[in-house]
């Protein structure tokens, strides 16, 4: 019988809208009414779980507690202003000297059985020990394998001996606004919370980094789900979650993940290499309006300006000049500054590429070989040769002090030095996040002087060395054995 036939008659008898649905819905097939009934994710969930983890990173620096988002002076405040990544419940453990040491709790996922696990750069950073806690309560130690600021996505390795279970990614690229999808994570410390919703957005642009490419979603996301997963309903990962708008502090339906689209070659080059390459230009440049079009004598407003050429840059010994409009990149049209910044990064370094800019009224064409982005050294776990010569040595990896090393480490710009991103030998008295000032009697400033002072007292036939080092316990001398 059709629904309006069987309206139709119920109505005729009088009987109420509440009867009335009962015995309507009863003259379908039980398939029909099950396809009605709401669809539980019940069954991928339990699946999907035990590739979820738990991550405890304590670190070692003064950073600040990070339980709620920061606050901003009162006045004029702007909706960028609301942004922020979250942590995840934070507390204070003691340390060996009694000074309290701050604790982050987050999420991430394991991406391969060895024991590889994703998760954000901001809930590691700083930190010198990582606990990642599998769904069944097992507690195991990670090493940072490498990580990215610019993404915020950081690769951890767990010491285990026995497989794990790993999940599969999705295509975001396929995702639609309005398809479901669920998070799983530790919000607040609570252990496998999980929550659905919608994708609301795409391609969200919040001013957190130059390759902002937001999916936007309403599962409610709090801290602590930071670095966790959000899946399709298929089980798939499509994102990572990683930031909230916020104007009170909690969840107000408004979370944002890194597509999976982006992260998959970011954690692909982490693990083949500790960090990212992307390619270097060496220009500065602003959108523009059609004011400056015309007064640059323009034809439009289409592509992205440059206002500035480093010195020595690819850019400057390929021709460019400030007042160029970049059209096209390696193939790829450049309609805003956006699309120019992305098309370099995911060029890599070391490549040519040819380029299209508009010059007044005529357009070039221009060759330019793109170089390594001086950040590059500042990622946790490069091994240039630099970096191979003193782990052969010392166990160490270090970095410069770049303005995106100081921002993750919260080093002040007063301090010169090289950076300690990692280290193989406990024992050498170092750990991540300590600054070198000397070696020895010799000030330092780049990786490269702290291999060759090392090497020089190798030669000169000592039995340590003396490094002069920065770190949150303050400033001290640490002899490291050369035997």
């Amino acid at each position: 019988m059709k629904l309006a036939q069987c309206v139709f008659r119920v109505r005729t008898i009088g009987i109420s809208f509440a009867v009335l649905a009962v015995l309507c819905i009863g003259q379908f097939s039980p398939s029909a009414v099950s396809a009605m009934e709401p669809f539980s994710l019940a069954d991928v969930i339990e699946r999907v779980k035990p590739v979820v983890v738990n991550i405890s990173a304590t670190g070692g620096s003064d950073r600040p507690v990070l339980a709620t988002p920061e606050r901003f002076p009162d006045g004029d405040q702007s909706f960028e202003d609301f942004f922020w990544k979250f942590f995840g419940q934070q507390s204070f453990v003691p340390t060996e000297d009694g000074r309290p040491s701050p604790r982050a709790m987050g999420s991430g996922f394991i991406v391969d059985p060895s024991g590889l696990v994703v998760t954000n750069n901001h809930v590691v950073t700083g930190a010198t020990e990582v606990t990642v806690t599998l769904n069944d309560g097992t507690q195991l130690s990670a090493e940072v394998v490498g990580f990215d600021p610019k993404t915020d996505l950081s690769l951890l390795q767990v010491e285990t001996d026995r497989e794990l279970p790993s999940a599969i990614f999705g295509n975001s690229d396929q995702a639609r606004v309005g398809d479901r999808v669920f998070a799983i994570g530790n919000p607040f410390g609570l252990e496998g919370t999980v929550t659905t919703g919608i994708v609301s957005a795409r391609g969200r642009d919040i001013r957190s980094g130059p390759f902002d490419d937001f999916l936007q979603i309403d599962a409610p996301i709090n801290q602590g789900n930071s670095g966790g997963p959000l899946f399709d309903v298929t089980g798939k990962v499509i994102g990572v979650n990683t930031a909230i708008f916020s104007p009170n502090g909690g969840n107000v339906g408004i979370g944002f993940a890194i597509p999976s689209g982006q992260a998959r070659p970011v954690i692909e080059q982490l693990r083949a290499q500790g960090y990212v390459d992307r390619g270097w230009l060496g220009v500065q440049i602003q959108s523009f309006d059609e004011d400056i079009a015309i007064g640059l004598g323009l034809k439009d407003v289409v592509g992205a300006l440059v206002t500035n050429v480093v010195v020595k840059s690819p850019a400057e010994v390929a021709g460019i000049e400030a007042g160029d409009v970049v059209t096209t990149f390696d193939g790829r049209p450049i309609e805003n500054i956006r699309d120019l910044t992305l098309a370099v990064a995911s060029a890599g370094s070391e490549r040519e590429v040819e380029m299209d800019v508009r010059r007044g009224a005529e357009v070039e064409k221009l060759t330019v070989r793109l170089g390594v982005n001086p950040e590059n050294e500042a990622l946790l776990g490069r091994r240039t040769e630099i970096g191979k010569s003193l782990d052969n040595t010392l166990g160490l990896s270090l970095a410069p002090l770049s303005t995106e090393v100081r921002r993750s480490f919260q080093i002040d710009d007063n301090v010169t030095g090289v950076l300690v991103v990692g280290t193989a030998d406990f024992g050498t008295g170092l750990s991540r996040g300590d600054a070198i000032l000397r070696v020895g009697t010799e000030s330092v400033s780049k990786p490269s002087d702290v291999v060759e002072l090392v090497a020089t007292a190798r030669e000169k036939g000592q039995s340590a060395v003396v490094f002069y080092v920065a770190s949150s316990l303050g400033r001290r001398f640490i002899a490291v054995s050369l035997t």
